[in-house]
């Protein structure tokens, strides 16, 4: 199955949070809970993204550590499957980060405008 394409923009800044070395939140990240939260499934998530189980999977450990409370909850599997849900306050972290996204865009569109014009044409 083709991987789908993410809804990324083609040029322009890009918001992400580190803690320490490690990147808490991003937009790849907060696109990943986002989608464990429509299906309730890391598995169907990492194939909505085109990516794998085992990176979803990293991908969840690492923001789960990153944060203060567990931002997805997961059920082992068994005759009735497992599942994962984005917990209210993972609900509450990618809320957050979508508000900072949008802030910090509108903050820096005008001069952003002024950058783009530096860069060479899009191949794509």
């Amino acid at each position: 199955m083709p991987k789908k394409p993410r809804h990324t923009a083609a040029s322009g800044p890009r918001l992400r949070v580190l803690l320490g070395a490690s990147i808490a939140i991003g937009p790849g990240k907060a696109e990943l809970l986002e989608a464990i939260g429509r299906s309730g499934s890391i598995s169907a998530a990492a194939r909505e993204m085109g990516m794998s189980y085992r990176r979803a999977w990293l991908l969840v450990e690492a923001v789960n550590a990153a944060f203060a409370e567990p931002v997805v909850a997961t059920a082992t599997g068994g005759s009735g499957g497992g599942g994962a849900q984005l917990t209210a306050f993972g609900a509450e972290v990618v809320a957050r980060y979508r508000r900072m996204e949008n802030l910090a865009e509108r903050a820096v569109a005008e001069e952003f405008a002024e950058f783009r014009k530096l860069l060479a044409p899009s191949v794509d």
